[in-house]
């Protein structure tokens, strides 16, 4: 498949959780992250990290459980900042960053899904969120202006896009000088063998087009980025192996954190 088609399976896929529909786009219903995995949605992101206080402080149905770890655990957020979340979703980091930068901090969200650009929004207005918006946009051409963001989100989303040098040159341009990036990403510790890269199903299920360490870093790194780190979570592997049970992809990709910086010229 070329990239085009890529895109639209996962924005079918996605589409198709956010109205809690039928989920089979992209063949076996037991990837995207885990939308079929076992457990409820908050079972699984206590598995990813997040703590009962942080699951309890988001409207109903902001949570999907289809993330693969926490960046707001590496975020250190603060408040008055301007947040992007690439990959949004139904609002659930968008959701527990506005509550850390308050009322005179913004978030932005940003997902290429109509669907679920809808359910965030209902989501925002259940609890009054005035800090947080969301906007329909793609990873590679933000609709964000320069020089706006002061730290950027993402969870197990830029493994899904095609082009991720491009994400990462555009996280670049929206960063203010000095601004981060935390993100929860999928990357390869091994090869994927043919038959796995080649499966639709892991193509939209946050595994096929996963990225070795070194190519991230080293895309970080070409984008700008300073004080790059790629860091592997082991304790991820049971996690990941629920969702494609039987075909060993936890031998093959790891959930991990991403973190770098935009240098500031004036220091």
């Amino acid at each position: 498949m070329d990239d085009t088609q890529i895109k639209e399976m996962v924005r079918t896929r996605y589409g198709g959780i956010a109205e809690a529909a039928d989920t089979s786009c992209c063949a076996p219903a037991t990837s995207c992250c885990g939308d079929a995995a076992p457990g409820t949605p908050e079972g699984k992101s206590r598995q990813m990290g997040y703590s009962d206080a942080e699951l309890a402080a988001v409207p109903d149905g902001a949570n999907l459980g289809l993330g693969c770890g926490n960046p707001q655990a590496i975020a250190a957020l603060r408040p008055g900042e301007v947040v992007i979340d690439l990959g949004s979703g139904a609002g659930f980091d968008c959701f527990l960053a506005a509550q850390q930068v308050g009322a005179k901090g913004h978030v932005i969200g940003v997902d290429m899904t109509h669907e679920m650009l809808k359910k965030a929004r209902e989501n925002a207005a259940k609890i009054g969120a005035g800090n947080v918006e969301f906007r329909l946009g793609e990873l590679e051409h933000l609709p964000v202006a320069d020089n706006t963001a002061d730290a950027i989100l993402s969870n197990c989303v830029i493994n899904l896009v095609p082009d991720k040098e491009q994400v990462f040159r555009e996280a670049f341009r929206v960063l203010k000088p000095g601004g981060r990036l935390a993100i929860s990403d999928v990357v390869n510790n091994a090869p994927l063998p043919a038959e796995l890269k080649a499966d639709t199903a892991l193509l939209c299920g946050c595994v096929a087009g996963a990225a070795p360490i070194a190519q991230v870093e080293a895309w970080l790194s070409a984008a700008g980025f300073v004080e790059v780190r790629v860091t592997p979570r082991p304790e991820s592997r049971d996690l990941i192996a629920t969702w494609a049970p039987g075909k060993g992809i936890e031998d093959f990709v790891v959930s991990a954190t991403v973190e770098a910086r935009k240098p500031d010229k004036s220091r």
